[in-house]
């Protein structure tokens, strides 16, 4: 699965910041698409779209705040970038504490701004790089069969192929098929790499049986 390429969206009702902002963020080759209301953001906004939003606190019908909550209520998981003015910094401040993860007053210094952008980005392309990959171990384990499973479960017990061979009361060439099949379906080179993709997911046994 191929992810898309981050975007930054600005939310300003100022068509001059817009298009201030788009020219300072497209300079470090990063893609922009600016909204002069959060309505019209939200319309058009695609859930799962890797990047960050930088929002103005102060605007009409529904302020950065408004925004924030909105996306909130929707489970979107998009970082958030609040620029204030000197008079908005407590409403900066209300924002941060509900997750905004930078606020930046105006007047900014550029370097300072994109750098909180470049941050924010960074933290939610890992974010959902680690939801894809999630997602196809997911997919791996769900064509395991239920031996396999059962083998899995116990190789990350810690046991060795005697004794998983003596606990379900089969070969252990047939564990050791089992097993194979196991690393070839999740893609595995090696038992490091199965435990580092399947612990994070599943509440496997810590120890031996």
């Amino acid at each position: 699965m191929t992810m898309r390429e981050p975007i930054v969206f600005v939310v300003d009702d100022d068509a001059a910041i817009c298009n201030a902002l788009r020219w300072l963020i497209e300079s470090v080759n990063l893609e922009v698409e600016t909204y002069e209301s959060g309505h019209e953001f939200l319309e058009t906004y695609e859930p799962g779209r890797p990047g960050c939003v930088v929002l103005d606190v102060r605007m009409p019908e529904m302020s950065g705040l408004d925004v924030q909550r909105e996306l909130e209520a929707r489970s979107i998981d998009l970082p958030v970038i609040i620029l204030t003015g000197y008079g908005d910094m407590q409403t900066a401040i209300r924002a941060f504490k509900s997750g905004a993860v930078d606020f930046v007053q105006k007047p900014f210094n550029n370097q300072n701004l994109l750098d909180a952008i470049q941050r924010a980005v960074r933290k939610n392309v890992e974010a959902v790089q680690q939801n894809v990959f999630n997602a196809e171990v997911r997919q791996r384990l769900d064509i395991l069969t239920t031996g396999e499973s059962e083998v899995l479960e116990l190789i990350l017990a810690g046991n060795t192929n005697s004794k998983i061979a003596d606990h379900l009361g089969i070969s252990k060439k047939t564990v050791e098929a089992r097993r194979a099949k196991v690393m070839k379906k999740m893609k595995a080179e090696s038992l490091v790499d199965l435990t580092r993709m399947v612990v994070l997911l599943e509440p496997w046994p810590d120890e031996a049986m």
